[in-house]
């Protein structure tokens, strides 16, 4: 059995085509998967009977529950999934007054090892379809309450861009989602090829995974500066620099290490490295729920590090990071899972 839930318009057609259908159906098709929610091929009661038969016999919805959801005592809820290939995967959903976001993930693992990640000691075990990324939202009972979207679960999204970008297209689509584009945020350590096209084919935000201006120590914690360098990346985002004049945002994410990243020297080089870039910079209080050996810094040391750059000219953030009590930290309830 294949997915109804998932395919794009395009594909849709070519299944109301190939059913002797008009090419019509495929927008209501659409509907009913994105706009109705239709929990099976027969709650879709506009279409013929004969339709929905040549459906059922081919196709599922493909919507799933997840496995298990854990409850924070910040509110944070975090959710185990299935994946089509039998994978566990993850995502969070982040509620703060007004702002509710969703946090999902594009692959079972992650091939690129990041030594402060805990999906970077799973290697990569999936490249999630449209269907298990989209139902990692789709499949929940309060999902008309997200406000915001980001890609920064398990996986790396740029080397799985071809299952992102459709997903991007039936998140913001009129006939899919019709989500704003502004409310969806794209996570990267800097695959630049992807990275490239990301750039011409979507208007969504961009996070760039930095955490080191230094190439020497950011290779030793992310393996990726080896073969994708943070200069060449922040030269490629520069030369784009008109892409994010408007409403478009361009962040670089920089979780703080005891010890490893924290200090003025880094702030200075920080400064150097991103002048010129009208952009953000999101300081993330490193999540110390994991079996892995670092630390995070005080707030008060996560502070004076903000204050520097700001006093600079960067606009720097501090991101509290959210559900240490439920394993809320990337990758670490999947790991665990796939042990048992």
């Amino acid at each position: 059995m294949d997915y109804l839930y998932g395919k794009t318009l395009a594909e849709l057609k070519e299944i109301a085509l190939g059913a002797g259908e008009k090419p019509f159906r495929a927008a209501q098709l659409a509907q009913w998967l994105y706009g109705k929610n239709a929990e099976s091929i027969g709650d879709m009661t506009n279409l013929s009977r004969g339709f929905r038969e040549k459906l059922e016999h081919s196709y599922e919805i493909g919507k799933a529950p997840p496995l298990q959801e854990s409850l924070s005592a910040d509110g944070t809820r975090k959710y185990l999934f299935r994946t089509g290939k039998n994978h566990f995967i993850e995502s969070a959903w982040i509620p703060d007054r007004e702002r509710s976001t969703l946090c999902l993930s594009t692959q079972g693992g992650c091939k690129w090892g990041c030594k402060f990640c805990m999906t970077g000691t799973m290697g990569l075990k999936e490249q999630l379809a449209p269907r298990d990324i989209l139902n990692q939202y789709g499949s929940l009972p309060f999902r008309d309450g997200v406000t915001n979207f980001v890609f920064m679960g398990m996986g790396e999204p740029l080397d799985n861009l071809d299952n992102l970008l459709r997903t991007l297209e039936i998140m913001t689509s009129d006939w899919g989602y019709g989500l704003s584009p502004r409310r969806i945020t794209v996570s990267t350590v800097g695959i630049i090829p992807g990275l490239e096209r990301f750039l011409r084919e979507s208007e969504c935000h961009l996070a760039y995974s930095l955490h080191n201006p230094f190439p020497g120590e950011r290779a030793a914690l992310m393996p990726v500066e080896n073969k994708y360098p943070l200069r060449e990346v922040v030269d490629l985002l520069k030369k784009n620099r008109e892409l994010f004049k408007g409403q478009r945002r361009l962040t670089f994410e920089y979780t703080l290490i005891e010890g490893e990243n924290d200090s003025r020297r880094h702030g200075e080089e920080l400064v150097r490295l991103l002048n010129g870039l009208r952009t953000r910079v999101n300081l993330i209080s490193y999540n110390e729920g994991t079996d892995l050996p670092w630390h995070g810094v005080s707030r008060a040391r996560a502070e004076e590090f903000r204050d520097f750059l700001n006093g600079k000219g960067l606009t720097a953030t501090i991101r509290n990071s959210r559900g240490g009590d439920i394993e809320a930290a990337c990758g670490l309830l999947s790991a665990r899972k796939a042990d048992q």
